[in-house]
């Protein structure tokens, strides 16, 4: 009896402790980072905001930044709980503080990877068709703490070019457009000659491929994949992480991770908007998927 009158009393106190340990959060706030316009993106999002609401039984609010640092200040400020982090901005936030956030869960492609690319893109009838083509035309990069709208490309191209990035050395002008849809419609309205962005690489060029910008253009209808031609592919990339901020309750963190993870189970068209395309929607991951990352960033700010 009395073992049973201790067990009881045990779960009744891990019942009161995981009660105050949700009771600590009145909101929960999601980070979107940059990529399209900031309606869309909230749009996209809605499903999971909807869904977290009911999880946590709090208030759940988006936030979608003009640029990606807005989304890692959020995070190293603790005004933000949860974003779906390229690996260059992971790396970022790591390196500034590596107790702000910890990487719960990645994207997982068509076939079961979890890597994409960097996308060299330009028209058609531009007459561009290689990185060669490109030397002294304008090159447009979304965003400074992109991965694969800068961080990547930023180390792979100088390797087949023999030149830096700075402009007026190989490219006329490089220069940032603000994000990956940006880039898209500069290069698309002609505004800059060629630019980059991310895809999963996998499926048809006429989609937009699987995931990806790209994808997410076609869908929006910016652009005829038709009107535009790939000039360059980088390495595959380690897909960015889903984080949480380390300071949420435990109870939290698990519910919001299980929420994600499950989505490709429960709700496969919000699962095709919050992970850009087509996709088998989300497994876990860990900090050490993102070693080489770090390192890379790291290297380029030194």
């Amino acid at each position: 009896m009395k073992k049973l009158i201790a067990a009881a009393l045990a779960t009744t106190a891990l019942t009161g402790a995981a009660l105050a340990q949700s009771a600590d959060v009145t909101e929960f706030r999601i980070g979107i980072l940059g990529g399209e316009n900031a309606q869309d993106r909230m749009n996209s999002y809605e499903c999971l905001r909807g869904y977290t609401e009911e999880r946590l039984g709090v208030p759940a609010k988006l936030f979608a930044p003009a640029d990606y640092n807005g989304v890692i200040q959020g995070l190293l400020g603790g005004t933000l709980d949860m974003a779906w982090l390229g690996a260059s901005a992971y790396a970022a936030v790591y390196l500034q503080d590596p107790e702000a956030v910890e990487p719960v869960l990645v994207k997982i492609n068509l076939d079961g990877s979890y890597g994409y690319h960097s996308i060299g893109f330009a028209r058609k009838d531009a007459g561009i068709n290689s990185l060669e083509d490109m030397q002294g035309k304008v090159f447009g990069f979304g965003d400074p703490n992109s991965t694969s709208g800068y961080l990547i490309p930023s180390i792979e191209i100088p390797q087949t070019t023999g030149a830096t990035m700075e402009s007026g050395d190989y490219f006329g002008e490089v220069k940032f457009t603000g994000g990956h849809e940006q880039t898209i419609v500069a290069v698309n309205n002609g505004d800059v000659d060629g630019g980059v962005t991310w895809a999963d690489g996998q499926g048809n060029w006429e989609d937009g491929y699987n995931s990806g910008s790209l994808r997410k253009a076609v869908d929006a209808g910016l652009i005829d994949m038709n009107d535009l031609v790939e000039i360059w592919r980088s390495k595959e990339i380690p897909e960015g992480p889903i984080v949480l901020r380390k300071g949420l309750p435990a109870d939290v963190k698990e519910k919001m991770t299980a929420l994600v993870q499950n989505m490709y189970e429960t709700d496969k068209d919000c699962t095709y908007n919050i992970s850009a395309g087509e996709s088998l929607g989300f497994k876990p991951i860990t900090h050490d998927n993102y070693l080489s990352i770090i390192a890379a960033r790291q290297s380029q700010s030194n």
